[in-house]
């Protein structure tokens, strides 16, 4: 395990386009996978050049693709980047069983992945896709060749103040109360709630990103399922994080067996940043990078940070062993 403190770097947020009413960043394409109960929406990054190894970038609870579009457009010289929508999220319909679990998104991963036959790749995952993709990591290690975690949604005993609306959404009855008591809150006040409660700093959000935030918030609240996306999938991380043995997240983030990088925020209000360490000690061989400044989007946040720091993992996953250097093997 190694451990790194970075310094952060204002990141902005370019100009975007609409494509088949979807918002995408110059350089993005957007297609539909259809499979059996099962549509998902995915957004990849033109790459710089040819044979890069492909990535799969999985969102957290109430994101989408679009979150990593500013590491995405960071890694275009490094690998052949794809973002998933989760099904109920972003502009993925909700599954025809209705599992918003962490077993039932590891699946719809699993499935894409298949299919595309775009596998191994370099995994990340934000908050819930962190669980996700942590999930897929130990189950499938033959579609992973690395794993990056940005403050992945793992199991906590004593949950943070500030996460605590996010836990009760998963109790029977809390999203029509909430929905009564928030009923009057417009789309810009709901995503200043949300930056704040995200952001380390919210300061940092560009005027013309929180604008898009902004229409995006309107149009997911309009979803006739957004409640029920939300509500589900707080179910499912609250399911997971009661879950024990050998589907335990911990114990599964202990099978892991691809090279891991794990990004934690000190201002991170929904996943505690005193985590770091058991998650460090939990993945074998990880990488830590702590930045105090951020909060639950280092992606966002810090791009180029995070960007270094996958560049750091890649070189130190290429470098020969002692063995093989001197012919030992």
């Amino acid at each position: 395990m190694s451990s790194t403190e970075l310094p952060g770097v204002r990141s902005t947020v370019e100009a975007s386009s609409q494509v088949g009413g979807v918002r995408v960043a110059e350089g993005e394409r957007l297609r539909t996978e259809r499979f059996p109960g099962l549509e998902l929406k995915v957004r990849s990054r033109l790459s710089s050049k040819e044979g890069l190894p492909p990535a799969l970038f999985v969102h957290g609870l109430g994101g989408s693709s679009q979150n990593w579009s500013a590491l995405m457009e960071r890694l275009a010289d490094e690998v052949d980047g794809e973002a998933v929508d989760l099904p109920g999220f972003g502009w993925s319909p909700p599954p025809a069983d209705r599992d918003y679990s962490i077993n039932g998104f590891a699946r719809a991963v699993v499935r894409h992945l298949d299919a595309a036959g775009r596998g191994p790749v370099h995994l990340f995952g934000n908050s819930l896709g962190g669980a996700v993709s942590t999930r897929v990591a130990a189950a499938r290690p033959d579609l992973v060749r690395s794993l990056t975690l940005v403050s992945p949604a793992l199991p906590e005993l004593r949950v943070q103040r500030s996460a605590v609306p996010t836990a009760l959404l998963a109790m029977p009855g809390m999203a029509p109360l909430l929905l009564r008591l928030t009923r009057g809150l417009t789309a810009e006040q709901r995503t200043r709630g949300v930056t704040g409660l995200c952001y380390g700093d919210p300061s940092r959000v560009t005027p013309e990103g929180f604008e898009a935030a902004v229409e995006e918030m309107a149009r997911r609240m309009a979803l006739p399922y957004f409640w029920e996306a939300m509500t589900r999938s707080s179910r499912g991380i609250v399911d997971a994080y009661t879950l024990g043995g050998q589907h335990g997240l911990w114990r599964q983030a202990q099978r892991v067996l691809a090279p891991t990088l794990l990004v934690y925020g000190g201002r991170d209000q929904l996943v505690s940043y005193r985590m770091a360490r058991k998650a460090a000690a939990a993945f074998r061989g990880s990488r830590l990078v702590c930045l105090p400044e951020a909060g639950h989007v280092a992606m966002m946040e810090y791009p180029e940070v995070v960007a270094a720091a996958f560049r750091e993992l890649l070189r130190d996953a290429q470098e020969p062993t002692h063995g093989e250097e001197d012919g030992r093997g």
